[in-house]
């Protein structure tokens, strides 16, 4: 697993932290004032970076949560069907197939490079 820890106020908007298993990106981070007897708690929102699905949690602000390490890499576009593309990888070289989303069909021809995030054994295109 390629995971560290970190503190819920330690956080911040636009930063990556693990929601159910799924790398989620950060949009909003509100926090309430300690009670009385209480702790301060954080309410997060986030989005998944492979589902695309909103998520909602609340932590004490001194809980412990899992911040995945998320790798942006290059790669070149060697082949390119109408449900997903082959790529290779500009660092290492290694060769991989991704579904091919609808919004990037336009813009992929093959022998072109695209950034793609690389995350808990997941890969996603993010720019062409």
């Amino acid at each position: 697993m390629a995971w560290t820890q970190a503190e819920v106020r330690e956080l911040k908007e636009g930063r990556y932290m693990l929601i159910e298993e799924e790398p989620c990106r950060i949009l909003s981070i509100q926090t309430s004032k300690p009670g009385k007897h209480g702790e301060a708690k954080a309410r997060i929102d986030a989005v998944g970076l492979f589902d695309g699905s909103k998520r909602s949690v609340v932590y004490p602000v001194k809980h412990k949560v899992q911040v995945p390490m998320i790798g942006k890499r290059r790669g070149q576009v060697l082949s390119l069907t109408d449900t997903e593309v082959q790529l290779m990888d500009l660092e290492n070289y290694e060769t991989f197939s991704l579904p091919l989303d609808a919004e990037l069909k336009g813009q992929l021809s093959p022998g072109g490079e695209v950034d793609y995030l690389d995350a808990m054994g997941k890969r996603r295109i993010t720019k062409a």
